[in-house]
């Protein structure tokens, strides 16, 4: 990182100078481990100690915090610790160099390619794709035909784009990513196995179905993902069938998640890593899913739900509600059963 002053990390943080602001810091710095010239993060009272027996001139401290006592020579007091590093790393990354057009690049004839835009070796790009100014794409990226890719997105190595997906503005795709494929749908002539379970409840043993060939349901819907989405390591968002699924801006998700077919999510929600989320889905704005959570197809998720980890929704979950375990059901309902279940007494083996 660039090295900079303390003055002018404060004023990109919004937050209060003390002390030295001419002072230049270098790297970011976990207290225990700061150097002179780094700038240390002691944004809880838990760091005091470390801090104070550090050779830090210089750190991002919680409020009220007595910086002078830590021999420090000056200090940015922040009220909240999540989002000054948020911030802090924004102002620090100065993100991938730009190259242009690697002479490996791929590049269909009909491809719009915008300004300033970075493409990277072994990185092939679509007939009629449309990539807006500023994009940066990694190596080994593959975009199908008639993608629209907007301004400032962030490609990252060997992410795949299906035909006709649209992303929005400073999207980023993470590595390896796959975007605007097949979803998992299959069709039997006479009903098959889980449709017959459903129906019977498991009361019925099953016999072999008279045909079981499951034919594929093609998946001609495609994508559309809002600006400012952020996509996962390995995360996969299937598409639609007809209509395309669906990700509202500003949505993040982690790696390693997979988003259905005809799926639709609204805005500024959150999927953790192997959070899945069935076809058909509709997810309201604001949702947070936690690790290894899922909601079943068809179903709706209201806004502002949050499914705690590993908590699966078998059905529809009203907005507002903080739902926990498998089946999923209110926080209050899932703390009051497992009570429960511990006062239960356990039988003595034989």
């Amino acid at each position: 990182m660039a090295a900079q002053t303390i003055r002018d990390i404060a004023a990109a943080l919004g937050a209060e100078a003390f002390g030295n602001g001419d002072l230049v810091v270098g790297r970011p710095s976990e207290p225990a481990e700061a150097r002179d010239g780094d700038l240390a993060l002691a944004m809880s009272p838990a760091y005091a100690d470390a801090l104070a027996n550090s050779a830090a001139r210089a750190a991002i401290v919680y409020q009220g915090c007595d910086w002078q006592a830590m021999g420090l020579e000056a200090a940015i007091a922040v009220p909240r610790a999540r989002l000054a590093m948020a911030q802090l790393t924004q102002v620090l990354d100065q993100g991938p160099v730009y190259l242009g057009v690697h002479p490996t690049a791929i590049i269909d004839e009909t491809a719009q390619i915008g300004n300033g835009v970075h493409i990277g070796p072994f990185t092939c790009i679509g007939a009629r794709s449309r990539i807006g100014d500023g994009a940066w794409i990694d190596s080994h990226v593959s975009i199908d035909e008639g993608v629209q890719l907007g301004q400032g997105a962030l490609v990252r190595a060997g992410v795949r784009i299906g035909r006709n997906v649209t992303l929005g503005r400073r999207v980023i795709l993470q590595a390896n990513a796959a975007v605007g494929f097949d979803g998992f749908s299959y069709a039997t002539a006479d009903a098959s196995n889980e449709e017959r379970a459903f129906r019977t409840a498991g009361r019925t043993a099953l016999d072999p179905p008279a045909d079981a060939i499951r034919h594929r349901v093609h998946s001609l819907g495609s994508v559309v993902i809002g600006d400012d989405v952020e996509i996962g390591a390995n995360a996969a968002v299937d598409a639609g069938t007809i209509r395309p699924t669906r990700i509202g801006r500003g949505t993040k998700i982690d790696n390693l998640v997979q988003i259905g077919h005809n799926v639709t999510i609204g805005q500024d929600c959150v999927f953790s890593a192997q959070s899945a989320i069935a076809g058909s889905a509709r997810i309201g704005d604001r949702c947070v899913f936690g690790g290894k959570s899922g909601c079943k197809d068809n179903i709706t998720i209201g806004s502002d739900v949050v499914l705690g980890g590993a908590a699966i929704a078998l059905e529809d979950v009203a907005s507002g509600r903080f739902v926990m375990g498998y089946p999923a059901r209110p926080m209050p309902v899932f703390r009051s059963q497992e009570k429960a279940l511990r006062r239960l007494s356990v039988p003595k083996d034989k």
